[in-house]
């Protein structure tokens, strides 16, 4: 992925399965704790929507398995974000271990929910995310 966002991590014993490769559900919490560093990186602050009302939710996650991961192995989740369409945002993400192969690739479908619980993106959040001017 080009110009992605990466943060790295490393395979706790505690998340893996009796077969001692991490439970398939593991992979979700380190592409939703990427995602959220990705955005506190661009400024997101979410105690601040929260108190206005402003919810970003995932709304469709599509993961693709490559490769196991074991205790103790680096790796390093990379995130890239786009719009589709008006009211939805795409993270794509890729877990890559330590010596670059793949292990799983993703595309997470997100939008944002406002007071009412209705699907918009305010234009503050698609500047800072996205990188949008003020005419999005």
């Amino acid at each position: 992925m080009g110009d992605a966002f990466c943060l790295e991590f490393k395979v706790r014993d505690y998340e893996c399965d009796l077969q001692g490769i991490v439970n398939n559900a593991v992979y979700q919490h380190y592409l939703e704790h990427a995602r959220h560093e990705f955005l506190v990186s661009r400024g997101v602050d979410f105690a601040a929507l929260a108190k206005e009302g402003i919810h970003p939710v995932v709304v469709r996650a599509e993961l693709d398995y490559k490769r196991s991961l074991r205790p103790g192995e680096s790796f390093v989740v990379e995130t890239t974000c786009t719009r589709e369409g008006k009211v939805r945002i795409v993270f794509l993400q890729d877990i890559r271990h330590a010596d670059g192969g793949l292990v799983l690739s993703s595309r997470f479908v997100a939008t944002v929910l406002d007071g009412r619980g209705r699907p918009r993106i305010p234009e503050g959040f698609a500047a800072s995310v996205l990188g949008e001017g003020s005419g999005s």
